[in-house]
């Protein structure tokens, strides 16, 4: 068995995938207590899923994730299900977040699978900030 490969049944499969949101406007919404509690939902609901969170990084405006995955579960799903609880409970503990934006997040999301770059190098990307690993083109 090749180191990192899962084995489900009927499979063996190893699935990575990237996932970045920014906040609705790009409005830097993450001081302190709010930056934690995000990192805590997000790896809350990764482990209930169990996806497996190898890189995270909550910045003032976007949101990197580079997550395991089994096949049965889209990238947008997991884009989906994390901005809405994320959205969802920091507005409710968080107040001065609905005041201030009519949405926590904008609709978009990149979501990118790690097959062409290797996990370090999204991980490297996800930790430093570094440019993007590979070109994004807008489908027409």
């Amino acid at each position: 068995m090749v180191r990192g490969m899962r084995v489900g049944a009927g499979g063996v499969y190893d699935l990575g995938c990237h996932v970045v949101w920014c906040s609705k406007y790009r409005h830097p919404v993450f001081a302190a207590p709010v930056h934690d509690r995000c990192e805590e939902l997000i790896r809350r609901k990764c482990t209930g899923h169990k996806w497996t969170v190898a890189a995270s990084k909550v910045t003032p405006d976007p949101v990197h994730l580079f997550v395991k995955l089994h096949p049965r579960h889209f990238p947008s799903s997991v884009a989906n299900q994390l901005k809405g609880l994320t959205s969802r409970v920091l507005r409710e503990e968080f107040g001065h977040l609905r005041s201030w934006l009519p949405a926590m997040w904008s609709r978009s999301y990149v979501a990118a699978t790690v097959g062409a770059v290797s996990p370090e190098t999204v991980r490297r990307y996800v930790d430093t900030g570094d440019e993007w690993p590979w070109r994004v083109e807008r489908a027409r």
